[in-house]
């Protein structure tokens, strides 16, 4: 990157649902400290968490003209028309995770590649953005999983015909959110929660400050219980190679069709499943639609992965904060009114925006940790294995993605 950068842009959210940030005033004026050379120029915005005063009094600049800024940083999936031609954007921009065997890809995804490409805009995914191990550098994972976790348990108060709690949005505060859930009694359930990384920490992080005990993965499909328990599967315990008994992420990473799922046998037992796990379209999916009619004992899924047709297949659509939970009928799997007899869904694709300030902060210590060196100076692969476009064509990773879209000569 080139080292005469002096002009950082963060830009306003598109989504009048998303009030987070990339990196909180606080860093900012960390960075001028030791940078002065450093400018961040901020839109302004009254949704976001921090207020343009928090910005301006850490010595960034507020202005709607981002031009002076060759690299800017987002949350969310940006309006095409707001891309300027030959910047670099960073942003979560959930363009790329296509199921292979899709012969299309959404509309508006489409449309922001086709202005990605058409205005040579360097696009860098902060999902794709990882160490020399494959580990994931950026995240607001930790918070999906405990808000994901909180609007889980508040769904089974409110299919038990209880008093729900306040929405985490409302109380925006993750200790009183905490001290909320400690003063809860939660009656009898079995409760399964898939993945090994930071979403699956929160969730399970969340559940230890309540009364749900954890319980090993072989008393949870052989113990009857008479108290609140969960059970957490790690990748490792329910994805087999199918043509041996031997388990190596690494294999499983590069080649995922030669592996399936064997979450059914533990899914039979559950009453409510916390989907925490990171899914890739050319991974197996946890459980099938047909598999349905046998999951019996299953009445609510809080899918905190959140992708649509994909590794779990009741989740037929996304969430608002606003309105967080559906109800689906088990035989065909189509929306119905609230009806204990269907199964209760959470789907919320921005959970982290209920806590916004606290997850904005973890998300910005990273950016200032694990990406800004390598976008300053010089990168050791993290940086081009997040990069999606340059120079308007996809790079070779990418590839694919030509075969999801029509570019306008």
């Amino acid at each position: 990157m080139d080292n005469q950068l002096t002009y950082i842009g963060i830009i306003r959210e598109s989504r009048s649902d998303e009030n987070r940030t990339p990196i909180v005033p606080e860093h900012i004026k960390n960075i001028k400290e030791n940078n002065p050379n450093i400018n961040f120029i901020i839109q302004p915005s009254d949704n976001r968490c921090f207020s343009d005063k928090e910005y301006e009094l850490s010595g960034a600049k507020i202005s709607e003209d981002l031009q002076k800024c060759s690299i800017i940083f987002g949350v969310k999936e940006i309006d095409p028309n707001f891309l300027m031609n030959n910047k670099t954007y960073l942003f979560f921009s959930h363009t790329f995770k296509i199921n292979k065997d899709q012969k299309y890809i959404e509309e508006k995804k489409e449309e922001l590649l086709l202005s990605i490409l058409n205005k040579k805009v360097k696009l860098i995914d902060y999902e794709n953005i990882r160490d020399k191990k494959s580990n994931r550098c950026l995240g607001f994972g930790r918070f999906a999983g405990i808000v994901g976790c909180y609007n889980t348990l508040n769904l089974f108060l409110k299919r038990l015909g209880k008093q729900s709690l306040a929405s985490a949005y409302k109380i925006n505060d993750y200790k009183r959110l905490v001290l909320n859930l400690k003063n809860l009694y939660f009656p009898k359930t079995k409760i399964l929660v898939t993945g090994d990384g930071r979403v699956s920490k929160g969730v399970i992080e969340l559940l230890n400050q309540t009364n749900i005990k954890e319980v090993s993965k072989k008393d949870f499909l052989d113990k009857k219980f008479d108290e609140p328990i969960f059970c957490n599967l790690e990748t490792k315990d329910y994805i087999i190679n199918n043509s041996s008994n031997d388990f190596n992420l690494e294999h499983f990473i590069k080649n995922p069709r030669e592996y399936s799922s064997s979450a059914l046998r533990y899914l039979k037992e559950t009453n409510i499943f916390i989907s925490a796990h990171y899914w890739d379209p050319s991974s197996p999916k946890i459980f099938e639609h047909e598999d349905i009619k046998d999951l019996l004992n299953l009445n609510i899924v809080g899918d905190i992965t959140c992708d649509i047709d994909g590794s779990v297949p009741t989740t037929i659509r996304s969430t608002t904060i606003d309105s967080p939970n559906y109800w689906i009928d088990r035989k065909n799997l189509k929306e119905i009114e609230q009806n204990n007899d269907g199964i209760a869904i959470m789907a919320v694709d921005n959970l982290p925006s209920e806590l916004p300030r606290d997850s904005s902060t973890e998300f910005s210590e990273g950016i200032i940790n694990e990406v800004l060196p390598y976008l300053l100076k010089e990168d050791d692969g993290r940086i081009l294995n997040g990069t999606i476009t340059a120079d308007g064509s996809f790079l070779e990773k990418y590839n694919y993605l030509n075969n999801y879209i029509s570019i306008n000569e």
